[in-house]
């Protein structure tokens, strides 16, 4: 099949969050599994690769302009980049100190728009897949008479990866982008009296797909639907959940270059080498007690979403636990004041890295025996599959990927992967916490859970094979 997919940022080019690794991956696994795949993203500042190779005109509004090509090849896959210095060439991709670019509207327009005109110059593709808001009216035109006849044939799929940012406008951009106000309905782009360009994706896709089969179900409901809990129930024939992957040739501790030695299933001494490196490289002090100690790792953005609002209710029981504790994210200014002060009124116990940094991502994957993950709601999650490649137990509450990739102990059978929890309390999160630091003393038992979760298999090929099935689904809808 020839795939067309539309998206704000892929991996390795631009990234914000888990978008991009999966515009990374995904297409590697199509194309491994014999498709042709080109993905269309901005050319963002600081983008240098691919070759120019020609210009598309876009009629915006009222606005005519040109927008450069450049194209970057790596066998069966593509990236297409949009080149308008006056929407993408700035310093973050979709604004700064926590707002948003006012011309969003404007800019992923384009995107969508440019997008669809330079696939027209193309082979005929297949099956277009649009992932989020930003793309979100790639649907719409191919639906309502806007795009180049040769690509309107397409089918769209359209793929939420996270419910929570939907691209709500004031209606007023609708006339300012070139649309009439018949989409201004209801069963369109209409949403509470505005726009969303979420909504478009949804209502114009011929199926939505999202990144977990448990997810999909939850944003059915008042609870995890944001809002659109009707409209997903209204299209529920047409979505489906399907798990994200995770590219085992940047995560696995059998050849990862940021931990001292390889280690895998069959011989877990390296993990014990990573442990020590980490508690060194953050400053706690190595000696038996510290390695003895369980050393619970957290690489997160400290949001409420990932439950940090839990942990700040817990934060003085923390310590009093028999662990020790590793943080490397950034977020709220509240929870990265807490974790510093929790850091520097428990040296000996508790290290916090502010920001981001690769190789301490993969050494405290690597190094800790527990990975805590309270998500208030979690479409997939990628750092629980890590974990469990790398004989990292995962602690986490039961929604949305988590639960369909966390087995939890059942201490009856010995059987299970993790530890995890329902209820969204500081109180479950701090009982799950103890008991799972109650089963590590049981050096056998922790055993047979870490070798359980370094068992499991989320490629990307598995998912892979469920988009295929769901293209060919798309297609076949359009007769």
């Amino acid at each position: 099949m020839r795939i067309l997919m539309v998206a704000s940022e892929a991996l390795p080019f631009a990234k914000t969050g888990g978008l991009a690794d999966v515009l990374g991956a995904l297409p590697v696994a199509l194309a491994r599994l014999g498709h042709h795949v080109d993905v269309v993203i901005p050319r963002y500042q600081g983008i240098t690769a691919g070759e120019r190779t020609g210009t598309v005109t876009v009629a915006l509004g009222g606005q005519v302009s040109a927008a450069h090509i450049w194209i970057a090849a790596a066998g069966n896959v593509r990236t297409i980049f949009i080149d308008h210095p006056a929407y993408f060439d700035r310093p973050y991709l979709y604004g700064t100190a926590g707002q948003d670019y006012p011309d969003n509207p404007e800019r992923f327009a384009f995107l969508a728009l440019a997008a669809l005109q330079w696939a027209a110059t193309q082979e005929p593709f297949d099956v277009v897949h649009g992932h989020d808001w930003q793309s979100g009216l790639v649907p719409v035109l191919l639906r309502n008479g806007s795009a180049p006849p040769s690509i309107a044939r397409a089918p769209a799929v359209f793929t939420v990866h996270n419910l929570a940012y939907q691209g709500v406008f004031d209606a007023s951009w609708l006339p300012r982008l070139g649309f009439g106000w018949d989409l201004m309905r209801i069963d369109a782009l209409e949403y509470w009296g505005r726009i969303s360009f979420l909504k478009g994706g949804f209502m114009f896709s011929a199926l939505i797909t999202t990144v977990s089969p448990r997810y999909a179900r939850e944003i059915q409901t008042p609870e995890f639907g944001f809002g659109f809990d009707g409209i997903l129930r209204y299209r529920a024939g047409d979505l489906v959940g399907i798990l994200n992957g995770i590219d085992y040739d940047q995560w696995d501790p059998a050849r990862d270059p940021h931990l001292p030695e390889p280690y895998d299933a069959t011989n877990l001494a390296g993990k014990a080498a990573a442990k020590r490196v980490l508690l060194e490289t953050c400053g706690i002090p190595v000696n038996e007690e510290t390695l003895a100690r369980p050393l619970i790792g957290m690489i997160s953005r400290l949001v409420d979403q990932k439950g940090f609002d839990l942990i700040a209710e817990i934060a003085d029981e923390l310590p009093r636990l028999d662990a020790s504790y590793v943080l490397l994210g950034t977020g709220d200014r509240r929870y990265e004041d807490m974790w510093l002060g929790l850091a520097a009124r428990h040296p000996g116990r508790i290290a916090a890295k502010i920001g981001f940094d690769e190789a301490l991502a993969h050494r405290i994957e690597g190094g800790a025996d527990l990975f805590l993950m309270p998500s208030r709601f979690e479409p997939c999650g990628l750092n629980q599959m890590y974990s469990l490649r790398y004989g990292t137990v995962p602690v986490v509450r039961a929604v949305g990927g988590l639960y369909d990739t966390v087995r939890n102990f059942d201490p009856r059978t010995g059987e299970g992967t993790g530890f995890s929890f329902n209820e969204y309390s500081a109180q479950a999160l701090l009982d799950t916490l103890q008991w799972a630091l109650e089963v590590y003393r049981d050096r056998t038992t922790w055993r047979r859970i870490q070798l359980a979760g370094m068992g499991q298999d989320f490629s990307w090929d598995a998912s892979a094979r469920q988009y295929v099935k769901v293209y060919e689904r798309a297609v076949a809808s359009r007769g």
